[in-house]
């Protein structure tokens, strides 16, 4: 185990991380909008993709908590804070937002003002109805889940950095621990009918474990523990080959092994992801070049955040330009595909979907970010560089 504090540096392997993840949750809504017209190729898909979505958000809940707590400013302020994130969110998430609204209102889809009015102000990832998540860009329910965070930063930050050294680690067993038991609650204690779509839960317990902010605040929290191990020399070496290999086996595990579905969403996967972090973190810092440090993901990575706001949108009306009405869990009502066209429509949907993140991170995020996140003078000691900001 590292004895000694390390000196914080850029983290380009982290952001490479996250286009991966982010890929991971595209290939999930690919599976889940019904491209296949053979049911044994789309179970096959499924079979393998149908968790990956899952896996993807949380790690980016847990590397949202990594990267705000390794690049904390000495002398920071909750309101530059704040001011940073929204400037990071809030502009994508109106632009496809509006977008939305623009293509529900071009093919007909009834616009429903209490879900709507809650998507827009990310409130609806807290109300416990379906209704409010699968209404205009349905991913965005993630953005109302970090705005809690963003909220309880500049508190938990505090609470993190009064812990030991010595300690840092029981504050994270602690906190993977309760992500562990969520989904037990939510099946012994949380009703379990009616079942949602074909899954054999219900959505109430799906949200709890899924979508419930205070829920996820723990893989949050999680995150900055694994940032302040690390920060402090408390990291045993973990390398990222043998970390990868871990969170590889961890995802294919419910392929092979059944497992009640509230379990998959994070529980089978959180501590393997957690480690993988400051694995990655801990190559850049040592200065070990990765394939996820090269310009090509490092680039992707920076665009994944409009990446994964404008995915679902071009693979739902995607499928309504080739006169289908993919519903979620479901076959579409309109044309399916064989294997080679189907994979084809999620290939062209991909690239369309980098396409316009290219353009939304280019002519919003960036200018947004540089022009309105910073006040004239930035806070003293801040960690340049970081980008895996997440």
């Amino acid at each position: 185990m590292t004895a000694q504090p390390i000196t914080t540096s850029r983290l380009p392997s982290l952001t490479g991380l996250r286009f991966i993840a982010a890929a991971m949750v595209f290939a999930v809504h690919g599976a889940s909008t019904g491209v296949f017209k053979d049911q044994a190729v789309a179970a096959d898909y499924f079979t393998f993709f149908g968790n990956a979505g899952a896996v993807g958000v949380s790690f980016f809940f847990l590397l949202s908590g990594f990267v705000l707590t390794w690049s904390a400013r000495t002398g920071d302020t909750a309101r530059r804070f704040w001011r940073r994130r929204f400037f990071k969110i809030v502009p994508n998430h109106v632009v496809t937002f509006a977008a939305a609204l623009v293509l529900m209102s071009l093919v007909s889809v009834q616009i429903a003002f209490p879900q709507t009015l809650a998507n827009l102000f990310l409130l609806h990832a807290w109300l416990p109805d379906v209704s409010y998540v699968e209404t205009a860009n349905t991913v965005s329910w993630s953005l109302s889940v970090e705005m809690l965070f963003y909220l309880a930063f500049p508190l938990l930050i505090r609470l993190v950095n009064k812990v030991r050294p010595n300690r840092l680690w029981y504050g994270a067993a602690g906190a993977a621990a309760l992500v562990l038991v969520l989904p037990v609650i939510a099946q012994h204690l949380l009703p379990g009918t009616p079942h949602y779509s074909f899954l054999p839960v219900s959505w109430t317990q799906i949200w709890f474990v899924y979508v419930f902010p205070l829920s996820r605040l723990l893989e949050f929290l999680l995150g900055m523990f694994m940032a302040r191990i690390l920060l402090t020399g408390r990291w045993p070496g973990l390398g990222l080959l043998p970390a990868g290999l871990l969170a590889v086996a961890a995802y294919l595990l419910p392929v092979f092994v059944t497992f009640n579905q509230l379990y998959n969403y994070a529980a089978v996967t959180v501590v393997p992801l957690a480690l993988l972090i400051p694995a990655a973190a801990a190559a850049d810092v040592r200065g070990r070049r990765t394939w996820l440090s090269t310009r090509t993901f490092v680039w992707l990575g920076e665009i994944s955040f409009a990446f994964y706001l404008v995915h679902s949108l071009v693979l739902t009306y995607g499928h309504r330009i080739f006169g289908s009405q993919p519903n979620i869990f479901g076959q579409p009502t309109g044309p399916a595909w064989g294997a080679p066209a189907g994979l084809a429509f999620l290939a062209g949907c991909f690239a369309v979907s980098v396409l316009l993140a290219w353009g939304l991170y280019a002519l919003l995020e960036r200018p947004a970010m540089r022009r309105w996140s910073r006040p004239a003078r930035a806070a003293s000691g801040a960690r340049a560089g970081v980008a895996a900001d997440a």
